[in-house]
C-alpha cells in the first residue's frame, strides 16, 4: 500500500513526490504516460550530440528565491538571459516591443520619453478592456497590434485575439527603453546538465518508485493507495461529464543543420507569415559548444497532447464546475497547469506544488513507516518492465 499516487512525472508530480517522501517518509508511486519524467520540459541529446528540448524552449526564470533555492538541491545552473527577434517586414526586431524595435522598424530616433508620447497617440481608448486585443490597441495602438500579435496569436490559439481572454497578451509588456531581455526577472538560469537530470535527481529517493509508460486510467484500481495527487488533465479526470475542456497543442519538427550558427537569438518568432510560430536555437539556450547546430520549429494545432488551456469566459465558466468537483473530492490534490486549467510558468508551478505540500503536512496525518519494499514487492516485474 502506497501512501500516494502522483499522477505525472513533471514539474508538480515530481516536487511532490520528492517533498512526501524526504520530509514526511512518505512511500510515493509516481506513473507517466510518457516514456520519461521531467513533463514538457525534458530534454535529451539528440543523434548529432545536441542538447535539446523535445517539447520546445523552456526558459527557467523567477522572482522567487525559494522555489529557484528549492530546484537548487537538484541542479547547478547557468546563467542565462532569455533575447527574442521577431521577423516584422522582412526585418528581425526585439521583442517585447521596445526603443530598439520601434526605431529601427520606423526609421526613427525617438528617445524613451518621446516613445511614451508615440505610443499614447497610436493607443485607441478601451472603455472595458475585456480581451487581448483590447489589451494591445490601447496601449500601442492598431498598426502594431496587427504586426506583431494578430497574427502570431491566430496561430498560437486558433482563435482571434478578440475572442481571448486579456491575460494572454498582457504577459507580454511593452517598453520604452532598450531592454531586450524576455524577462526581466532578478534570477533567470537553465539547469546546467539540463532538465531531464534535475528531475531524475528529484525522483532518487528510496521511498519513491517511477512507473513510466504507464497509463492512470488503466491501472488505478490494480496498486493499493491512500491518496492521490493528480496533475493531468481534470476533465479527464472526472470522465469529460461537463464536457471536455479546449487545449492547444504543439507539433515540433526538429532539424540539425551542419553549420555552427543559424540566428542571433535562442528564439525568432514569426508573427506575420509562414505557418510555424517560433524557431528555438538551442545553443544559445545551453551554452553547449558544437561545430553542428539543432533548431526547432513549432506548429500550434488543436489535436494532440494538452499544452495551453485556451483561456476563453466559456472555458472559465466549464472548468469552474470541474473545480467544484475537484474541491469536494476527498484524498485528491490538483496541481499544475492542466489539473487547474491555466496557464503557469514553470516556477509558478513549483510555487503552487509547495504550496501543496505546505497545506498537506496541515491537513494529512503522518504515515505509518512500514519498510517500502513489502508495498512493491508485487509490482517488482511490472517497475522492471517499464525501464
Amino acid at each position: 500500500m502506497f501512501d500516494w499516487l502522483v499522477v505525472g512525472a513533471g514539474f508538480a508530480g515530481s516536487v511532490l513526490a520528492e517533498r512526501l517522501a524526504s520530509q514526511r517518509g512518505d512511500r510515493v508511486l509516481v506513473v507517466d504516460r510518457r516514456p520519461q519524467v521531467g513533463g514538457n520540459a525534458y530534454d535529451c541529446y539528440n543523434e548529432a550530440g545536441l542538447l535539446i528540448h523535445k517539447y520546445g524552449p523552456h526558459i527557467f526564470h523567477t522572482n522567487s528565491e525559494q522555489v529557484f533555492d528549492h530546484l537548487s538541491q537538484f541542479t547547478e545552473w547557468r546563467p542565462y538571459e532569455h533575447r527574442v527577434l521577431a521577423e516584422v517586414d522582412k526585418t528581425l526586431v526585439p521583442v517585447p516591443i521596445n526603443l530598439h524595435t520601434i526605431n529601427t522598424l520606423y526609421g526613427l530616433d525617438l528617445t524613451s520619453e518621446q516613445l511614451e508620447d508615440w505610443f499614447a497617440a497610436r493607443a485607441e481608448p478601451v472603455e472595458d478592456i475585456r480581451t487581448s486585443e483590447d489589451v494591445v490597441v490601447s496601449r500601442v495602438g492598431r498598426e502594431l497590434y496587427e504586426k506583431f500579435f494578430r497574427g502570431y496569436t491566430r496561430k498560437q490559439w486558433g482563435v482571434d485575439p478578440s475572442e481571448l481572454d486579456k491575460s494572454v497578451t498582457a504577459r507580454v509588456p511593452t517598453r520604452t527603453n532598450r531592454d531586450d531581455r524576455y524577462f526581466t526577472d532578478k534570477l533567470q538560469y537553465m539547469p546546467a546538465a539540463g532538465y531531464t537530470r534535475m528531475f531524475e535527481r528529484m525522483l532518487d529517493h528510496p521511498n519513491i518508485q517511477v512507473m513510466l509508460k504507464t497509463d492512470y486510467s488503466q491501472m488505478r484500481e490494480e496498486f493499493g493507495y491512500k491518496r492521490l495527487i493528480f496533475t493531468g488533465p481534470v476533465d479527464e479526470y472526472f470522465g469529460y461529464c461537463y464536457g471536455r475542456l479546449p487545449y492547444r497543442s504543439l507539433r515540433f519538427e526538429h532539424k540539425t543543420l551542419e553549420q555552427e550558427w543559424h540566428q542571433p537569438v535562442g528564439v525568432v518568432n514569426f508573427p506575420m507569415e509562414h505557418d510555424y510560430t517560433r524557431v528555438t536555437e538551442y545553443k544559445h539556450l545551453t551554452g553547449q559548444q558544437h561545430p553542428c547546430t539543432s533548431l526547432t520549429y513549432e506548429y500550434p494545432t488543436a489535436e494532440g497532447d494538452p499544452y495551453y488551456p485556451v483561456p476563453t469566459a466559456e472555458n472559465a465558466d466549464r472548468y469552474r464546475k470541474y473545480e467544484a468537483l475537484a474541491r469536494s473530492t476527498e484524498d485528491v490534490w490538483f496541481v499544475g497547469r492542466l489539473a487547474t486549467y491555466r496557464y503557469y510558468n514553470m516556477d509558478q508551478v513549483v510555487g503552487q506544488a509547495l504550496a501543496t505540500f505546505r497545506r498537506i503536512e496541515a491537513s494529512v496525518p503522518g504515515a505509518n513507516r512500514a519498510p517500502l519494499e513489502t508495498a512493491v514487492s508485487k509490482m517488482s516485474g511490472i517497475l522492471q518492465a517499464t525501464q
